[in-house]
């Protein structure tokens, strides 16, 4: 990650990760099974498939079995609501212990009140081990969004925490299957001057928020 940058992983909502989605099916007391490239729903509470699939997710697609399940998109809805509620709980867990293991600790935000939107707020603190550092420490902060969408913001970053946040951001995007576009989802702030002679804190290209 950049410092002074805020960027967010973009979550695609037909996405389900398979761990969560396992967990919801739990949630569910739905029954499947398990392969390499999907994850097929095979039991549905109250619901008569004559021993055919009900669901079927792979990826960015959920198949439904329309001659069966007559209210499909309702049960497609409720294993939605499920994901999305444990995905969150995931999105939280992975930041937390990814930046955690590189040696940062957490700050709770206690003035934050979760809305419809955002649920999660806090920040991760790291300090530098560089002895010719000036800015011994650094806060970057976490929003987490209904859907598991988490929203990062940075200022000045010394540059072995840097390294740090690199590995720690490329775990979490690895584990999400998210992906960080540049535009509109990657916001660079303006790099006050004492900054300006950090090489690594300049960005090539500046985005100006309109």
């Amino acid at each position: 990650m950049s410092c002074f940058e805020s960027s967010k992983f973009l979550k695609n909502p037909q996405v389900f990760s398979k761990e969560v989605l396992i967990k919801a099916l739990q949630r569910l007391n739905w029954e499947y099974i398990v392969t390499q490239n999907e994850v097929t729903i095979t039991k549905i509470p109250n619901q008569n498939v004559y021993g055919e699939y009900a669901m079927k997710v792979k990826a960015d697609q959920v198949i439904y079995n329309s001659y069966y399940l007559k209210n499909s998109k309702e049960l497609v809805d409720e294993l939605a609501d499920v994901f999305y509620k444990l995905n969150v709980e995931y999105a939280y867990e992975t930041v937390l212990n990814e930046f955690r293991n590189r040696g940062f600790t957490l700050k709770k935000h206690y003035d934050f009140v979760p809305n419809a939107e955002k649920v999660y707020s806090f920040s991760m603190i790291g300090r530098t081990k560089d002895m010719k550092e000036t800015d011994k420490k650094t806060e970057i902060k976490f929003t987490i969004l209904y859907d598991g969408t988490v929203i990062s913001d940075s200022n000045y970053i010394p540059k072995d925490l840097h390294d740090l946040a690199d590995e720690a951001m490329e775990s979490i995007e690895e584990k999400f299957g998210y992906q960080r576009r540049e535009g509109i989802e990657i916001i660079r702030k303006e790099i006050p001057q004492k900054y300006k002679h950090k090489a690594f804190c300049s960005p090539n290209k500046v985005i100006v928020k309109q």
